[in-house]
């Protein structure tokens, strides 16, 4: 069942930081973190299928408003969900995430269902036989996938609204929009229809959305999961797990980077759990935090609440230095990266079928035609130098500190804010897409709310392979400064 918003935005009124508290009493399942769940159906205190089943009856209220999922799979979920409850009733769980109602982002081959990629252009009508390297760890594993979330045609920007699914809304005011390209799959997260989300991250794809929303999301080092098909656009592709808790992105990262053929650049497994290693503590840790990154442009009211919340690495023992890393203005040759690819994947697209793309994304795509393969060599020469720069200022310090995004969201439906005088997202993304072209991990956690009750993100970038310590962090943090009882 595909869903699509069609009807008034809501106009209430998010809360603001001062009045920011549990949501009303609800004891329902699907606000459960995957932790809980899976400690829940060991004990027999819950069954897989009570917990689908409260999911479902999140996405039937809330979807019609947000327009988080292109597709709905009650049927199979709550097949899926009936056959994991007999695995725990015999107490022989398939895997590591048995009954744990996920979602898939539609970029994300899934055996059995269309992966549309948010474009008209993609043939519904084809075969469907095999998953992601990321869908069939899940699958292995026994999470019970309730659909597909949605996204920009082909991922291609910030936000998340495509000429096939329209506009996808933000759970804490859905005049506002929850970033992109994960925009549905964050949106899913957020409003409790479900606690994991796969999503993909080329140029802050999971931190934005993350960020915009009130939720976790790690853009792992590249190559740390497997990915297929190979993106468009190459190693600034990452996939990475977004979730309401740290523990859920540390266990689904533990899934998900499961070794796969198909992947000819995937880095080995990790040796160690990622779950295992979230009690590392930050006492002593050399951090960095850079309020600008020397250039940017940060709304003021983004930058009080991230400045508080560096002070909570300061109270956990870290030493924390004001300082910017050796980040060069790399705007332009991100696009000659990001635009390239862009063309690459839609060269098969012609006629008339190439009307039914997003406007926005013509627009890049002839752009990106235009490119020779020398501009192509020196973007990734810039990379280059610019993974050696980050890779020095590593060696003195583990971890760098950064606002998320310099804004909140902004209105639902548009590539950029109101009177903006840019018209690419890039203009408001300069904190995410630098750390693709270096391949660092970084995670988004939240870390407070603007006047008018819209999250704030705190980003936390380690040196390449430094995952585990990038999490380590965000679970402290998240200690410190509580926020998953938080709810739209």
């Amino acid at each position: 069942m595909s869903t699509k918003f069609d009807g008034p935005a809501h106009t209430g009124a998010a809360p603001r930081p001062e009045q920011a508290r549990p949501a009303a009493p609800d004891d329902s399942p699907a606000w459960l973190p995957a932790t809980e769940l899976l400690a829940a159906y060991a004990r027999g205190d819950l069954s897989p299928v009570e917990a689908t089943d409260a999911v479902l009856d999140r996405i039937a209220s809330e979807n019609p408003v947000l327009n988080a999922f292109c597709l709905v799979a009650e049927d199979e979920a709550r097949a899926a969900a009936r056959a994991s409850e007999e695995r725990w009733r015999r107490g022989e769980p398939l895997g590591r995430l048995d009954g744990v109602p996920t979602s898939i982002k539609d970029v994300m081959f899934t055996r059995g269902w269309p992966t549309l990629r948010g474009s008209a252009t993609t043939p519904p009508d084809q075969e469907w036989a095999e998953d992601s390297p990321a869908v069939a760890r899940l699958r292995e594993h026994g999470a019970v996938f309730v659909g597909k979330t949605t996204t920009p045609e082909l991922a291609w920007k910030g936000v998340t609204d495509s000429p096939l699914t329209g506009v996808t809304r933000n759970p804490w005011d859905p005049a506002k929009t929850p970033g992109g390209s994960s925009g549905g799959a964050a949106a899913a997260v957020a409003a409790g229809m479900g606690p994991l989300a796969t999503g993909t991250d080329g140029g802050g794809s999971v931190r934005i959305p993350a960020s915009f929303t009130g939720i976790v999301a790690l853009k792992p080092t590249w190559g740390l999961v497997p990915h297929y098909p190979a993106s468009a656009f190459g190693s600034l592709a990452h996939s990475g797990p977004m979730t309401r808790t740290v523990a859920d992105a540390a266990l689904m990262l533990d899934v998900i980077t499961g070794p796969d053929p198909r992947d000819w650049a995937a880095l080995a497994p990790p040796a160690h759990s990622f779950t295992a290693s979230l009690d590392r503590p930050v006492r002593g840790l050399r951090v960095a935090y850079s309020p600008d990154l020397g250039r940017l442009a940060v709304d003021p009211e983004v930058a009080r609440v991230v400045a508080a919340a560096v002070t909570a690495f300061e109270e956990l023992g870290a030493v924390v230095e004001q300082v910017d890393p050796p980040i060069p203005d790399c705007l332009e040759h991100f696009h000659i990266l990001w635009y390239s690819g862009a063309a690459k994947a839609t060269e098969h697209i012609t006629g008339e079928r190439r009307e039914l793309l997003d406007p926005g994304l013509r627009e890049i795509i002839e752009e990106g035609r235009h490119h020779s393969a020398q501009d192509y060599l020196t973007a990734m020469a810039t990379r280059m130098a610019m993974g050696e720069a980050m890779g020095r200022f590593h060696a003195d310090y583990d971890l760098l500190l950064t606002p998320t995004m310099p804004i909140a969201a902004f209105d639902a439906g548009l590539e950029v804010p109101p009177g903006s005088a840019e018209r690419r997202w890039t203009s408001w993304a300069g904190f995410s897409y630098p750390f693709n072209m270096t391949q660092q991990p970084a995670a988004s956690v939240p870390c407070g709310f603007t006047a008018a009750g819209l999250p704030v993100g705190l980003q936390i970038v380690g040196p390449r392979h430094g995952d585990a310590l990038v999490l380590a962090a965000a679970r402290a943090f998240e200690t410190a400064r509580p926020w998953a009882h938080l709810r739209p």
